[in-house]
């Protein structure tokens, strides 16, 4: 019986490895094939070994077209670094002047440095141009952040009304003390309620543990991926699912009981700040920080933030246009400038903002490309840095923060700043886009489960002995 297992035993293990070779193979020759190439071309030239890789080389994560789009891509840590935008300031900072009366040690660096990132995020004059993408969605993680940090010696997960008014005041003056902008909470449209829990019935530790599996909400928010929780959520499914029992939904759905459904909004967006407070007080200040801002951005990058009024004279002029126009492209050029004279964006949004306008293009009539006739880029959708045209700046899709430096002052990073040319859209119906690819929509195989499916009997063998025949005879007449 021992004898028997050891065979079964050597026989899979020896499968295992055939299927791994067999895999391996391809890869061999790919890298075989790439060195031979370049032992004929003997590149000597300095200058030829000091070009930067096209775009076509630089990595996993280039731009994958979607007809008649192109997805931005996601930077890889090898690759150059992108262009900044340094603004020659430096902030002066200031001693605030506190109300005394919010028992918090702003000092302290778990709740310092989260300061410190939020102030420079909503410097003073960028504050505007950067609220959707940068400075809102790191001033709502800090108060994410504070509401859980304020409660973590105590049972509380929320704020009194009277110490909210007091705490919030003094995380605005600290702020700007720091070099923020004073108009943060109109900017981003916050107040000192978020801080209180609203309307939600849960205001506790305790009552909220006995309510949520709080085990699976933490662990599902611990590590967020920034590239698959967008399109292959855990995190924020997990936070709403917490929000939607401790708000009472989950009994009014079971008992199939909708009334006061006009109100319950409220009361689940308020116990969604309850379950960020908890998730604060479960996970470090730049884990959470993390966490909050990759949720943040997976939102705002699914919806164009720009204000598209009636392109009527737009479409007057290009309506019935085959070729280039100056007539078409002065109007269509003038249109779009000032359409972007209000914030920066996004590379996943300028294509959302690109195929938004011009479904309302065709839908006035203009069937031709003019975006194409007219060569209007993604970037063009975004803010022209410094007023100078072919100057725009795309930001990252993935969360970005203002960076400062003491002898540049603050800058911003930019994603893209080649000439990519805006989608035109297929129809004159606006509809939502997907910038996940299919395989970032369904959960992969693991390899182990995949080689239980494949088996190791004899036929699996003798088919892999074809496919790796087949492979070697490859080899052979390569060389």
């Amino acid at each position: 019986m021992g004898g028997y297992q050891d065979a079964n035993y050597y026989r899979g293990s020896w499968c295992c490895r055939l299927i791994l070779f067999v895999i391996w193979l391809p890869t061999f020759l790919h890298v075989t094939a790439q060195e031979s190439h370049a032992d004929h071309r003997r590149t000597t030239s300095l200058v030829e070994l000091a070009k930067e890789p096209t775009s076509g080389d630089s990595g996993l994560f280039d731009p994958i077209e979607i007809s008649p789009s192109v997805i931005p891509k996601v930077p890889f840590p090898t690759e150059s670094v992108p262009p900044m935008y340094p603004i020659p300031y430096v902030p002066t900072r200031y001693e605030p002047v506190l109300t005394g009366k919010c028992p918090v040690n702003f000092s302290r660096p778990e709740i310092s440095n989260i300061l410190d990132k939020a102030a420079f995020d909503c410097f003073g004059p960028l504050a505007s141009l950067v609220g959707n993408v940068v400075c809102c969605p790191q001033f709502s993680s800090l108060i994410h952040i504070f509401q859980g940090f304020f409660g973590m010696k105590s049972n509380n997960l929320v704020l009194s009304n009277a110490v909210a008014d007091h705490c919030f005041s003094d995380i605005v003056s600290i702020l700007a003390s720091r070099g923020a902008n004073n108009t943060i909470p109109t900017l981003c449209s916050i107040k000192s309620s978020n801080l209180t829990g609203g309307s939600c019935p849960v205001k506790n530790d305790s009552t909220f543990e006995r309510t949520v599996n709080t085990s699976k909400l933490v662990e599902a928010c611990r590590t967020v991926d920034p590239l698959k929780e967008c399109c292959r959520p855990v995190c924020r499914p997990a936070i709403m699912d917490a929000a939607l029992q401790i708000s009472g939904r989950q009994m009014m759905i079971n008992n199939d009981n909708m009334a006061g459904e006009m109100n319950h909004t409220d009361y689940l967006n308020d116990c969604k700040g309850v379950v960020y407070s908890y998730l604060s007080k479960q996970l470090s200040s730049e884990v959470a920080n993390k966490a909050f801002r990759i949720l943040s951005a997976c939102k705002v990058n699914k919806v164009c933030p720009l204000t598209f009024k009636e392109p009527s004279d737009v479409i007057a002029v290009c309506k019935n246009v085959a070729a280039p126009s100056p007539t078409c492209c002065s109007s269509l050029n003038t249109y779009i400038a000032e359409t972007q004279q209000k914030i920066l964006i996004t590379n996943k949004q300028a294509i959302i903002c690109a195929t938004q306008f011009g479904s309302m293009l065709r839908g006035g009539g203009v069937m031709t490309n003019v975006y194409e006739l007219c060569d209007v880029d993604l970037k063009d959708f975004s803010i022209q840095a410094f007023g100078v045209q072919d100057a725009g700046c795309l930001l990252r899709s993935l969360p970005g923060d203002v960076i400062f430096d003491n002898s540049s002052g603050v800058s911003f990073t930019c994603d893209l700043s080649d000439n990519i040319a805006a989608p035109w859209p297929s129809s004159s119906s606006f509809t939502s886009l997907s910038f996940c690819a299919p395989e970032m929509s369904l959960p992969a195989l693991p390899i182990s489960q995949s080689l239980k499916n494949i088996g190791c009997n004899s036929a699996g063998v003798g088919f892999l002995l074809v496919i790796f025949t087949f492979f070697v005879s490859i080899v052979v007449l390569r060389f």
